[in-house]
């Protein structure tokens, strides 16, 4: 029974949360990623995304039957201007 590597489940994730919020992810960073089940090829993700009180950007994802990632992405500080 083979499975996707996590890194490219979350790489999906972040992909879609990019295009469906016009971001860019550049300037973010992951604070947080829990991979709690894997994904075989095949499943079909559900993904949902929003924003906390803090401003970040959480995230899970779920198939049909079962959580398969959670985790958070905080914006980077903005560079202080050359003086």
């Amino acid at each position: 029974m083979p499975i996707l590597p996590g890194a490219v489940v979350l790489d999906e994730v972040l992909h879609f949360i990019q295009q469906d919020r016009g971001l860019d992810l550049a300037h973010w960073q992951i604070t947080a990623a829990k991979f709690l089940a894997g994904v075989r090829p095949g499943d079909l993700l559900a993904i949902e995304h929003g924003t906390a009180s803090d401003g970040s950007l959480k995230f899970a994802a779920r198939t049909a039957d079962r959580p398969v990632l959670s985790g958070a992405l905080t914006r980077l500080p903005s560079p202080e201007p050359a003086a």
